[in-house]
């Protein structure tokens, strides 16, 4: 089964699903994107498959662990070792199972089997002897005892890495640990922050009430909307090509608002991606300053540009390099505010990126806390003596968080932790003046934020 999208050869949808499983398992590409490109190339108008493709995607990615779990009690052979296409399609064909009861049973059974043989020839007694056994046994299964080994059972019912899931139980306690995990399988928000360069959030919200979408002004950023049910892509809104909305978690906006630029001020996003918290900075700022994004990969800061072009951003100047690297001469202490939104493994997005957890290892999280040590250190370089240091990631491990904040200020006297905190909801602060926002508290992505303050 080839990879690449292409609209020539008609694929059904399951098939899709499966392709996009198989790229996002053996090329590590995270499945949004790409989901977006197949749908565009093979569904382009087809609105109902292109929500079966989705729905089965992500569900699939999200539980995957239940049903691997399940899948290996009745399979008699290495699960592990078995081909990744065939394991796809018989997660995919269990989730159907387990979780879309529109869908009959002997139609998922069916179409897995064609695919299976236009895979693997003479495989498709395989996967229908073993679907219709789930089919016929699936209510008789015991799962693992709570009492007896409780991360293993949450892993299962909750499907996540049992290491992961001892880590959320070392940090939150057995019954937030569950709350947490339930939380990150849940289908996230549809969150866009209104670009208020161009409009209000009342304006915006009035009109998308008025052509009849399901909105509501969210409930701790001021700038953001949230989108219930629709027909459309945000992105396919007059909004959205006017300008007015940006899609963004509400949790991201909120870093923004942390930093809290001022109209005139000098401010540098080290690591700015493509550019969403860098055109909220400008939005605050009402487009009077200037902004510095810096990012290593080129590829980004175009994005970025043509995102601005679309927003009217036009106070922010891109720069393509390393951040960690010695901030040249003319940009030393020359900042009046540094966001650091350092690269991380990303555990705050396990809604919107469920197949993190199953990529994530803990030695990653070892290797990356070197990465954002060099960031915060070589931010530092960049603010004046009085500016504002925001360091942000969307994780919720200490180790890539209050661990690395605390290093640093060992390291650079010059620095306070400022924990009197008044541009974000004080429920978004934890009892240490870090923000935190969690899925199962907030509503939203699970975000980590430190702002330091350097001294005169």
């Amino acid at each position: 089964m080839t990879n690449k999208p292409s609209s020539s050869r008609p694929l059904s949808p399951r098939q899709l699903a499966v392709r996009t499983l198989n790229r996002v398992d053996e090329q590590g590409s995270y499945a949004e994107p790409l989901l977006d490109s197949y749908l565009s190339a093979y569904l382009p108008d087809d609105i109902k498959n292109r929500k079966l493709v989705t729905q089965i995607v992500y569900g699939t990615l999200r539980m995957r662990g239940y049903l691997d779990w399940m899948i290996e009690q009745f399979y008699h052979g290495s699960f592990p070792a078995m081909d990744n296409t065939l394991k796809n399609i018989l997660r995919t064909a269990a989730y159907q199972l387990f979780y879309m009861d529109r869908i009959p049973s002997y139609a998922v059974v069916n179409e897995a089997v064609r695919i299976t043989e236009s895979a693997f020839r003479g495989r498709g007694a395989l996967v229908n002897a073993l679907l219709r056994n789930i089919i016929r046994r699936k209510d008789t299964l015991s799962l693992p005892e709570q009492t007896r080994d409780f991360p293993l059972y949450i892993a299962v019912v909750h499907s996540h890495p049992q290491w992961l899931v001892e880590k959320w139980i070392a940090l939150f306690g057995e019954d937030e640990a569950i709350r947490l995990c339930s939380a990150f399988n849940e289908i996230p928000p549809v969150t866009v922050r209104v670009n208020t360069l161009k409009d209000s959030r009342e304006a915006v919200l009035s009109e998308m009430c008025r052509t009849g979408w399901e909105a509501a002004a969210s409930h701790y950023s001021p700038d953001g909307i949230r989108i219930g049910r629709s027909e459309r892509p945000v992105r396919d809104t007059p909004w959205f090509g006017q300008g007015k909305i940006q899609i963004q978690d509400e949790g991201s906006q909120l870093i923004s608002r942390l930093v809290d630029p001022q109209p005139g001020d000098t401010v540098l996003d080290l690591c700015a991606g493509t550019g969403g918290k860098t055109a909220h900075l400008a939005a605050l700022m009402r487009n009077r300053g200037k902004i510095l994004a810096v990012d290593n990969q080129e590829k980004k800061l175009e994005s970025l540009q043509a995102m601005n072009g679309r927003l009217g951003v036009n106070c922010v100047e891109t720069l393509c390099r390393d951040g960690r690297e010695s901030p040249p001469d003319h940009l030393l202490e020359a900042f009046d505010c540094v966001l650091a939104d350092a690269p991380c493994t990303g555990l705050g997005t396990l809604k919107r990126n469920p197949e993190i957890k199953w990529r994530l290892t803990p030695a990653e999280i070892v290797r990356g806390v070197s990465l954002q040590s060099g960031l915060l250190d070589s931010a530092a370089r960049y603010l004046k003596k009085g500016g504002r240091l925001v360091y942000s990631t969307c994780s919720l491990l200490p180790e890539e968080n209050e661990e690395i904040i605390r290093a640093f200020l060992s390291r650079h006297g010059a620095f306070r932790h400022e924990r009197n905190v008044t541009t974000i909801p004080g429920d978004c602060l934890d009892r240490n003046g870090f923000m935190k926002t969690l899925p199962h508290r907030h509503g939203m992505d699970g975000f980590f934020a430190a702002l330091l303050v350097k001294s005169v």
